[in-house]
């Protein structure tokens, strides 16, 4: 049984005129905020906004750099160099590092977006791309990596800190990978449900399958989608059923990593 676990999101989406998501309603009930950094969402304006609410709300701030694809939500994936997938994500980095600079915060952690981080859970060159910009942005930087994937294990090789990440709005098939989004269950919408997968992997120690397979894991923190309208409740119910159960929820610079 998991007895202290984080909960993060990806915030920060909205671009300009457009808005994404509801980083006001959901930062209240998680402790990590993953902030977009203008290549699949977001622009300067918004992550300004984004990184003022998270210092409000007592949320450690994290990067979640993406492909440069605005147009397809970082959705899409890229073939690249891998050298230049490195500078792509220290870019991101540095970017929000400098926003959050100026309001007296710093950023915590990294975690990938959409098709890089679907990438680089398989691809070992994607993920030790990934790692070094980490790296050479802030060897100190958290580096959330989904568990069992090869980011986990190009962090552990680099020395970095690796935070293994489960989701709560995600289905995984028995391969320990996220559902593809074209299948009808991939994302989870009832906050019953959401509770129910959270509340399995906490007191198993394992991911747990649409299939109801176990595959045994380290899990340090939860993500929500926060593009999705049903973020806030979702989180909502898994806050007070992880306090049901005597679960702590801390930033993710408070767990022992």
């Amino acid at each position: 049984m998991i007895k202290q676990i984080n909960l993060n999101a990806d915030l920060g989406e909205s671009f300009g005129h457009y808005k994404v998501g509801d980083d006001a309603g959901v930062m209240q009930y998680i402790k990590s905020a993953s902030v977009a950094c203008g290549f699949h969402g977001g622009d300067a304006v918004v992550m300004d906004n984004a990184v003022k609410l998270a210092a409000a709300a007592g949320v450690s701030i994290g990067a979640h750099p993406g492909f440069n694809d605005l147009w397809g939500f970082g959705r899409r994936q890229i073939q690249m160099r891998t050298e230049d997938l490195e500078l792509l994500v220290l870019y991101q980095i540095g970017a929000l590092q400098a926003i959050a600079r100026s309001h007296g915060q710093r950023v915590t952690h990294v975690k990938p977006h959409g098709a890089l981080n679907n990438m680089a859970h398989v691809d070992a060159g994607y993920a030790m791309a990934i790692a070094r910009g980490v790296q050479k942005a802030d060897p100190e930087l958290i580096f959330v990596a989904n568990c069992h994937s090869e980011m986990v294990k190009a962090g552990q090789a680099l020395g970095l800190k690796v935070a293994h990440e489960a989701y709560v709005d995600r289905t995984y098939d028995d391969t320990g990978i996220m559902t593809s989004r074209r299948e009808p269950d991939a994302v989870i919408h009832d906050p019953k449900k959401a509770v129910a997968q959270v509340m399995s992997f906490v007191r198993e120690g394992a991911l747990v399958t649409r299939s109801g397979k176990r595959i045994p894991t380290p899990i340090h923190t939860f993500c929500t989608h926060g593009d999705e309208a049903t973020a806030a409740p979702l989180l909502r119910e898994v806050r007070a059923a992880l306090a049901a159960e005597g679960v702590d929820v801390v930033p993710l610079t408070q767990l022992s990593l």
